[in-house]
């Protein structure tokens, strides 16, 4: 699906950037695989036979230096995770807890489209990816400024998509409901198992198919939205949550 294709992915050495690499490998990309730290980046490059680079994604200059080495960019995907604080009421928080991850989630997603896009526009094609989750589509508590950057992202996919459409650019965001097979949750279920378990099925309980997606559907979305399987698809927001954005369902019993 995605023979001959240049895929660039920043952060690959995450655990939703590795899955959407091995993915994108398995179908024929050619990989470009950024991180911050060369180290981190050898395993998903022996798995995949990607070039790693060191980038960091919220340097301009390090981004656009990065692709200029490589040419030509078919696609970009930008899975950089952002520190921030949930679980605590907005009206205990900080400006600075609820704005600053803001900002960095919009900051590096801006910084590596703008890029990527100035690229695409003298070849008249490309794709341009991001990912968010739940909270940028439903009033969901406790997730602070994280809510906000994914509602931020997503405009911000929107908005591009409706500029970069006639150079035949599509861009496409992707809201996964949070993956329980990825880093974060594993690590969280290692640090506080009794609240993560319970919490786990809170979330589960939400979607209306009484699951989370695993990373696997995730990237195999990404797989998709990059092909020219999706060619018409641009300017949305692919829901891949189970059914939560649609409205929390916990009140509909498990079957």
């Amino acid at each position: 699906m995605l023979e001959g294709k240049n895929v660039v992915i920043y952060n690959a050495s995450g655990s939703l950037g590795g899955a959407v690499a091995r993915a994108m490998a398995s179908a024929g990309a050619r990989l470009f695989l950024t991180g911050q730290y060369e180290e981190r980046l050898k395993d998903i490059v022996e798995a995949t036979g990607g070039e790693a680079a060191v980038v960091d994604p919220f340097d301009e200059a390090q981004v656009e230096a990065h692709l200029q080495s490589i040419g030509r960019v078919d696609v970009s995907f930008n899975a950089t995770n952002t520190p921030l604080k949930q679980n605590v009421p907005l009206v205990d928080l900080t400006t600075a807890e609820v704005v600053e991850p803001m900002t960095r989630m919009l900051q590096t997603r801006f910084i590596t489209a703008k890029a990527a896009a100035r690229i695409m526009m003298l070849r008249r094609g490309g794709v341009i990816l991001s990912l968010t989750a739940t909270p940028g589509g439903i009033g969901y508590p406790h997730t602070a400024g994280f809510a906000l950057g994914c509602s931020a992202v997503e405009r911000l996919s929107a908005n591009l998509a409706a500029e970069l459409g006639p150079y035949g650019i599509r861009v496409v965001n992707i809201r996964s409901g949070g993956s329980p097979d990825s880093r974060v949750f594993a690590d969280a279920l290692r640090a506080e198992p009794a609240i993560m378990e319970g919490g786990l099925r809170q979330m589960e309980d939400d979607t209306m198919l009484k699951r989370l997606p695993p990373m696997e559907d995730i990237a195999n979305t990404a797989v998709f939205l990059a092909s020219d399987l999706a060619r018409s698809i641009t300017g949305v927001t692919v829901d891949v949550s189970c059914g939560t954005t649609v409205g929390l369902n916990y009140r509909s019993p498990r079957a």
